[in-house]
């Protein structure tokens, strides 16, 4: 009690002058004991920095708790008597303060104020810190191990003989490493870490470092002991009890990599070790720096939310991410894998040696890692046309940029809600897509060049948007030509000034182009999916908005690409001689839609006609995405007939650009129960597109192009339902199972197989029970997608519980299996109605901002496309305001669901039209 009273005056003392430099009054702020809490801010005072923890842990897998001390090294930058640090879900059994020689500053028990409201708790010390001495925070500590994903949490699995199995591991990024551990739990607190695992004779111990030594403790137990990692942020920290195996290899520089999963999927692994050990040695290479570890674990965790995370020197992953079966797995699983371990190792470099500030400039970790993925891929593995997905991936920001609920690339982000959202399309796929466009602005040159340095500069640091922008400034100083190949009116280019446009406002640009004899007039405005010219607000969404917009084209008689930087409103751009056409952002390497006036567009249609390869395939492919996102601006017959051409495309980028959009218009239709229209856009593209539907094998032959289209193309035709394409399906899959499952069927058409399998009640049943019993969750991602594709409500039911229920299927494939149903015509108003009903259940499973429940509301109400259920759906959301009126996401989706009420509005009587006139 003496020393709580002692609390309580230096408090009464102290705190209105920590709260003139707060967010809320000191009233608010009450630790869990009813007294003051010191600090009013979600984010850590800066007067004292960790610079060493010493970490002891200890999971018990049968208890399912865990138990740990941790002895932080501290600097001291004010003199003060308040250590405030983060702690989530811990109980504190001790706390003491440490001088240089490790002995105790008080005598006396030093009490600890929880204030759970910002994650964190204050140790007071009744002798004042000083600045500039050496301290240590030595604090004891325990939980359970966690329920869901993130913090140090439970996992299992179940070996082929039914057993369960526990494992336990972490994931810290953003703001849990507070759930496992005492700690600083914001990036720019890097600090090293030594730390000490405790486990049993059964299992093995991984953290970020090598094993420095095991040692026996007795009761059965042992302590596995790690080298002292590098100097890095909390939320890179890990640390895993396992009963896994490994495969391992060596780099040419000396870097041991490993690959770990459950031990009965081990022959899953050799690829991954393949993939990383040729990715790592590129990017050793690329960035010119040397991977500073001496080794790097990549391990399969059977519970894991997200894809995968980038933790120093023990990366974690999804079964789906890592694990490739030859003989399971497709050319597009076979990408995937290689991709997101090509972004975890990016992320060695970008994230974890240089480190963003805070959260509001996590793109550079995330948009740099991405964009990575692109660049690494295409030189390791050519093979794989990785370039063929990239316009993907800038297609994808492109539509969420164009609502008005988007956001800018760096963004305030303050709690853990806010900070969990950032993780989003914008951080990833639009960052990458910018990086795309400046390193096509730079050259390739300039831009390695220009990250190298910027990595040199901050390493084991951290960075802010403005130091890649100077770093690059500088380096282009050596780099003359990439800047000044860009026509450009004013006196110099500012780099910096040119990409704050691209990072510090949201959106993306729409430029206009009007071709007159030898002068082309260009503009820009900020393009809106939603709202029309005509719209009140019209002229408020425009205002301000202006891009430094690096601009290419090529015209019928140019060779090469002309380059323009666009700095105004509007231009005029004077061409070398009189042209037939003229095609602005070649290649789509720029980030920004083009709309060229009546004339422009049928120069384009009529090229296409005629000779498509006179344009690249990706420019093809930008023509018909821009075309079609255009529907606001000019009529969806002009799309349509743009890509009347496509009969006689050859290159599965444009083809699946212009069908995929064909099927997303018949889904949203469908759904409608607007029979006419939807049995003649059925009729429509099995017509035009029969030649490419026919040609294609049942088989895995070919480059991965023909592959991913006979994907794609084979499910279309089967969920259309046509005849030669069920037939076959259902041949393969009786065949399938007559052999009880052991016959192989080809893997790029296994999904359509299992789909129309699934369809009738002694297929379904078949596949829920190879469901339970498949021992690679790549086949079982496959199982449930047929599965769900059913059109029995009650199968659909049933699916949706055992989902919930997390035995049979994971927790971790719920959100997906929600979407799955949502998009099955049958089930989107079942999903819809299965979201509010456990609305509570859902958010304990997945956080607020987290990817999981951010994917369940927009996957189900994206589904939607009328005024009535617009006004349900706000409706929900408006009775949980209090929950979720921080969530940026509920904007995104019902902004989703305007636009498909305005695109029926607008577009379905043309295209009723437009079907009848071309089938008649």
């Amino acid at each position: 009690m003496h020393l709580l009273l002692v609390i309580l005056l230096f408090l009464e003392s102290q705190f209105c002058v920590q709260s003139s430099d707060s967010n809320s009054p000191a009233g608010d702020n009450l630790a869990t004991n009813g007294l003051p809490f010191p600090w009013s801010k979600v984010r850590l005072p800066n007067y004292i920095v960790p610079v060493h923890y010493h970490l002891l842990i200890h999971p018990n897998l049968t208890t399912l708790k865990f138990s740990g001390s941790v002895k932080i090294e501290i600097d001291v930058k004010n003199n003060t008597n308040w250590v405030v640090l983060h702690s989530k879900n811990l109980k504190i059994f001790t706390a003491t303060v440490l001088d240089e020689h490790e002995a105790h500053l008080s005598d006396k028990v030093l009490s600890v104020l929880e204030y759970p409201a910002h994650e964190q708790i204050a140790i007071f010390s009744p002798k004042i810190l000083t600045s500039g001495e050496k301290y240590f925070l030595y604090l004891e500590f325990g939980a359970p191990l966690s329920d869901g994903f993130y913090g140090f949490y439970k996992s299992t699995y179940k070996t082929k003989a039914g057993e369960t199995r526990v494992l336990a591991s972490t994931h810290f990024e953003p703001t849990s490493a507070r759930m496992a551990l005492p700690c600083f739990d914001e990036p720019i607190f890097k600090a090293n870490y030594t730390v000490r695992i405790r486990r049993g004779p059964s299992h093995i111990a991984l953290s970020n470092m090598p094993l420095e030594q095991t040692v026996k403790i007795g009761n059965g137990l042992f302590e596995d002991q790690f080298e002292v990692s590098v100097k890095m942020s909390s939320y890179l920290l890990a640390f895993i009890v396992c009963d896994f195996r490994s495969v391992s290899g060596m780099t040419a520089t000396g870097i041991n990599i490993s690959i770990y999963a459950v031990p009965e999927k081990w022959h899953q692994t050799h690829y991954a070790l393949e993939a990383a050990l040729r990715l790592l040695e590129f990017y050793e290479q690329y960035f010119n720096i040397l991977y500073p570890l001496p080794k790097m674990d990549l391990i399969a965790i059977p519970d894991f939310q997200s894809g995968a995370m980038e933790n120093w020197g023990l990366t974690t992953y999804r079964e789906t991410s890592l694990l490739y079966d030859p003989d399971i797995s497709s050319a597009s699983d076979k990408l995937w894998v290689t991709l997101v371990i090509g972004h975890e190792l990016a992320h060695q470099w970008f994230g974890n040696l240089v480190t963003m500030e805070w959260w509001n400039d996590i793109w550079l970790n995330e948009g740099f890692a991405r964009y990575m993925e692109f660049v690494s891929l295409e030189a390791v593995y050519p093979e794989l046309k990785v370039e063929d997905h990239f316009l993907d991936t800038c297609f994808g920001a492109i539509g969420r940029d164009s609502l008005n609920s988007s956001r800018p690339i760096s963004s305030l982000a303050e709690n853990p809600t806010q900070i969990k959202e950032m993780f989003d399309t914008v951080s990833y796929d639009k960052g990458a897509c910018i990086l795309h466009m400046l390193r096509n602005f730079l050259t390739n040159e300039g831009f390695q060049s220009g990250i190298i340095r910027y990595l040199r500069r901050f390493r084991y640091s951290n960075a802010r948007n403005e130091d890649l922008w100077d770093s690059l400034i500088k380096v282009c100083h050596f780099f003359i030509p990439c800047l000044f190949s860009y026509r450009f009116a004013g006196e110099h280019i500012d780099l910096k000034k040119m990409m704050s446009t691209w990072t510090l406002q949201k959106g993306i640009p729409l430029v206009t182009v009007r071709r007159q004899g030898r002068r082309l007039y260009v503009g820009q405005e900020r393009f809106l999916k939603i709202v029309l010219p005509n719209d009140p607000s019209w002229n408020s969404l425009q205002e301000g908005y202006l891009w430094h917009i690096p601009l290419t084209y090529k015209t019928s008689h140019s060779e090469h690409e002309v380059k323009h930087l666009l700095t105004t409103k509007s231009d005029v751009l004077t061409l070398d001689e009189e042209v037939d056409w003229v095609k602005l952002n070649t290649d789509m390497n720029g980030y920004y839609i083009v709309h060229y006036d009546e004339e422009g567009w049928n120069c384009l249609t009529e090229l296409l006609r005629v000779n498509h390869t006179a344009l690249s395939f990706k420019d093809r492919a930008s023509l018909i995405h821009n075309a079609f996102q255009l529907v606001t601006k000019i009529s969806i017959t002009v799309a349509l007939d743009l890509i009347g051409y496509l009969k006689s495309e050859t290159h599965n980028v444009p083809l699946l650009q212009g069908l995929g959009y064909l099927q997303s218009f018949y889904k949203l239709i469908e759904k409608r129960h607007i029979a006419d229209v939807t049995h003649n856009l059925k009729t429509y593209i099995l017509q035009y597109f029969r030649d490419v539907i026919d040609k294609q094998t049942w088989s895995d032959d070919g480059t991965v192009s023909d592959r991913r289209l006979r994907e794609e193309v084979l499910s279309l035709a089967c969920d259309f339902n046509y005849p030669p394409c069920l037939e076959k399906a259902k041949q393969l899959f009786n065949s399938w199972v007559d052999s009880n499952g052991t016959v192989s069927l080809p893997t790029d058409v296994s999904e359509t197989v299992y789909m129309v399998g699934a369809q009738d009640d002694s297929g379904w049943a078949y596949l829920l029970e190879k469901y339970g019993v498949s021992m690679c969750e790549t086949e079982k991602s496959k199982f449930l997608s047929a599965l769900a594709s059913s059109k029995d409500s009650k199968k659909l039911s049933r699916l949706l519980q055992l989902g919930m229920g997390g035995t049979v299927i994971k927790t971790q494939n719920l959100p997906s299996l929600i979407y799955m149903v949502a998009r099955n015509p049958v089930g989107h108003f079942l999903a819809w109605d299965f979201v509010k009903k456990h609305w509570n259940e859902l958010v304990e499973k997945f956080p607020l901002g987290s990817f999981g429940i951010r994917s369940i509301i927009v996957g189900t109400v994206t589904q939607f496309s009328s005024t009535e259920e617009l006004r349900e759906v706000e409706v929900f959301f408006k009775s949980i305001t209090e929950q979720v009126s921080q969530l940026r996401v509920i904007q995104v989706a019902t902004e989703n669901l305007e636009k498909n009420i305005m695109w029926l509005k607008r577009n379905l009587e043309t295209m009723r039209t437009w079907l009848q006139q071309r089938l008649n």
